[in-house]
């Protein structure tokens, strides 16, 4: 067999759903311009193996990662909708056919329940293909529903952040999802139910401002973005240099935002050490 034909058949999905992470048969690191085979990024967990920069993959990837194996997808059949009519450059409607048919996603969160470390727990994993895991009424939806079947199964949660903040074309239907998700993870929280945030890059606006900040425990990806505005934003707001890694999750560490940063080749291991942490102060 050649090497051609061993390093394509070496890259084969095992899902149907489009990836975050690049396609094809080379990857360039963004970070340190790295250059290396697909097939050797996705078996370090699409982590660099020189710099170890942690390259953006979608929400099955994370699945695919977290779960022990089998997962149950839930409330896939709740789908945007342009109710305002909302036109700019294209209508919402036009955006969103391309998004679904692009992406094979049916919005810009998935949720699913499975287990990990045999311990039960529901993940709520947010896409940048979609729209750019903006926040719209779909997620604030799959969220609170997330919660309310949490609750009903005695079920820990995990959202995993990934968004550029509130999806514009739904207007104040958009912001409203902010107080509504920070209200259903108030009941979650009342049922002495765990809820993981772990953010990944990037996690901004009104999702920060929000649910990804809300969690019992917060911790992040490594040299994740996170923040409200964008560090562009802000300087030219304040007319200041910002500080060396400004928003960057060992930033947020240091002061105080963060409870701790994991890599992502241990990222199921330290949550089924947090399930069992957890399971464990329950019976207490």
């Amino acid at each position: 067999m050649g090497w051609f034909k061993r390093l394509k058949d070496g890259i084969q999905t095992t899902t149907k759903f489009k990836k975050e992470a690049p396609d094809g048969l080379w990857y360039q690191c963004k970070q340190c311009n790295e250059t290396l085979t697909v097939k050797e990024l996705k078996e370090n967990s699409y982590i660099c193996t020189k710099c170890d920069y942690h390259a953006r993959i979608g929400s099955y990837d994370y699945f695919d990662l977290i779960f022990d194996g089998k997962y149950e997808l839930l409330f896939e059949e709740i789908r945007s909708k342009d109710f305002l009519e909302f036109t700019d450059l294209k209508n919402y409607k036009d955006r969103l056919e391309v998004a679904w048919e692009k992406s094979e996603l049916t919005d810009a969160i998935s949720v699913a329940h499975g287990k990990v470390g045999k311990r039960p727990i529901c993940i709520a994993a947010m896409d940048f293909t979609f729209i750019g895991g903006s926040m719209g009424s779909v997620v604030g939806e799959r969220i609170s529903r997330a919660v309310d079947h949490c609750i009903e199964h005695v079920t820990p949660f995990m959202i995993i952040s990934k968004s550029g903040g509130a999806r514009m074309m739904e207007s104040a239907f958009s912001l409203m999802q902010m107080a509504k998700t920070s209200t259903k993870l108030a009941q979650l929280s009342r049922a002495q139910i765990p809820y993981f945030s772990f953010m990944t890059d990037p996690t901004t606006g009104g999702v920060t401002a929000s649910f990804a900040m809300l969690g019992d425990l917060n911790f992040a990806e490594p040299k994740a973005l996170i923040g409200f505005a964008g560090p562009r934003v802000i300087k030219e707001t304040i007319k200041k240099d910002l500080p060396e890694g400004f928003q960057r999750s060992e930033f947020l560490l240091d002061h105080g935002f963060l409870d701790f940063i994991v890599d992502r080749k241990e990222l199921r291991d330290k949550i089924a050490d947090l399930l069992y942490i957890f399971e464990n102060k329950s019976e207490d």
